[in-house]
């Protein structure tokens, strides 16, 4: 077991692979949307406990792979991993590498004892005892190798960051650690539709797939029935084919006697073509005489417009430095300008960033006399409605003693007359009538009081 673990190829490849995602990025497998379970997610707490085994496993499986390349490269452990993990690593690749030379020496004994097949039978079966005792020695290191991956397995999944750290520095997966963890991926996939599918579900599907073995049965009867047309159909071909592979050969003999009078008809036009272009080349010396001196012609005239366009070039570059002198001049005149205004900007600001701090100080001196202007106007305020108050309740006090004292002196004066009335009520009609005289004159009196 030791022997086959550790003859596989490295799961270290030294080429850039993308990396896979650690436990959560799993993609699920699609089924056929009728084949599709009605559930989203896991009810049972069996499902979810299978669910978290698995993706556990993978989880472990993802680490291991990468662990390769700490193998391979063990110069990553300096300063990079804790000291607990950096020696568990170290005793695993201790133990690795003596496994790896006793599984190395195995397979030399093994291919030794292949190729002396015929050899004496004592020596065989000494050969065969020393394999045996070299794999029984491979079984502890192999339960010792199982036991150290499990502990640096357990120091890693209890540092996430030495996790993530890992994946940083790991460039990928040899290509048959992928495959080992795409068929993972697959089979948690695979189960998950499985723990999702219901028996009712299940028998739908075999229904579902029944229906669509008879469909594809009676499909394929269709399809003999259409090969054996087919077949007829080409038997009728070929033999149009061969019809018209005669028409063909009739037209190639028609064509060949076309093409024999269009090489005699070709060397006719040839020499009269040849007769022609002896008339054109004499034409066309003549006329290449005659352009030769229009060619004379035409180079005087160009040497003549040469010169006079020197002289026009000769006067416009004078007039160019002319021009540029000048603009010179004033490219001059207006730095010397332009600094003069500069100078005069510049105490024009000075001069505007004093006057801004004096504006910034009489702004807050003016807000503080608005602040105490408001101060004193809220104070006058209410003293001025204390005031009115006051006033008011003079007026109301006033008014209350008005009416107080007019209604203590109507009841004086009643009181009065009810004595009057008593002492003369046995007088006579006379004293009556003045009674009754005094009686009115009091009660004008009283209202004119009122």
């Amino acid at each position: 077991m030791a022997f086959e673990l550790f003859s596989m190829a490295p799961s270290y490849d030294s080429l850039a692979i993308q990396r896979i995602p650690l436990r959560t990025d799993i993609i699920q497998a699609e089924p056929m949307k009728t084949l599709a379970p009605s559930k989203s997610k896991l009810s049972t707490i069996e499902a979810k406990r299978i669910m978290s085994v698995l993706d556990e496993a993978i989880q472990k499986v993802e680490l291991v792979t990468l662990m390769s390349y700490v193998e391979s490269h063990p110069e990553v452990l300096e300063g990079m991993f804790p000291e607990d993990l950096v020696r568990a690593i170290r005793e695993h690749l201790d133990i690795g590498q003596v496994l790896l030379e006793g599984a190395s020496i195995l397979q030399e004994k093994q291919k030794q004892l292949e190729e002396e097949e015929e050899a004496e039978e004592a020596w065989c079966q000494d050969r065969l005892l020393s394999i045996e005792l070299c794999r029984a020695s491979l079984g502890p290191l192999t339960h010792q190798f199982r036991d150290s991956t499990k502990a640096i397995l357990r120091l890693l999944t209890n540092d996430s960051q030495v996790i993530t750290l890992l994946q940083m520095q790991a460039p990928g997966r040899s290509p048959g650690a992928q495959r080992l963890l795409d068929s993972l991926v697959e089979l948690r996939g695979f189960l998950f539709e499985k723990l999702l599918t219901s028996p009712m579900e299940v028998k739908e599907k075999n229904q579902f797939i029944q229906d669509i073995n008879r469909r594809n049965e009676r499909n394929q009867e269709v399809i003999d029935a259409l090969q054996a047309e087919l077949a007829e159909v080409l038997k009728n071909k070929e033999s149009e084919v061969e019809k018209e592979n005669f028409v063909i050969q009739e037209l190639k003999n028609h064509l060949h006697q076309v093409f024999k009078f269009s090489e005699n008809s070709l060397l006719r036009t040839k020499q009269e073509a040849e007769k022609q272009q002896k008339v054109d080349y004499r034409a066309s010396q003549a006329r290449l005489a005659k352009i030769q001196q229009e060619i004379l012609a035409l180079r005087t005239q160009f040497h003549n417009l040469v010169m006079e366009n020197r002289e026009v070039e000769q006067a416009l570059r004078k007039k160019k430095y002319k021009v540029e002198t000048e603009i010179e001049n004033w490219i001059q005149k207006y730095d010397m300008e332009m600094s003069e205004k500069q100078d005069e900007f510049e105490d024009l600001e000075s001069i505007h960033k004093e006057e801004k701090l004096q504006l910034e100080e009489l702004k807050e001196r003016h807000a503080v006399l608005v602040e105490e202007f408001a101060q004193i106007r809220a104070e006058s305020e209410i003293n001025s409605k204390k005031r009115v108050e006051a006033e008011r309740e003079m007026v109301r006090m006033v008014r209350a003693a008005t009416l107080i004292q007019a209604v203590w002196k109507g009841y004086l004066v009643r009181s009065m007359l009810r004595s009057r009335k008593k002492k003369r009520g046995k007088g006579k009609g006379k004293d009556k009538g003045k009674g009754k005289e005094e009686k009115k004159a009091k009660g004008k009196a009283k209202a004119k009081k009122k």
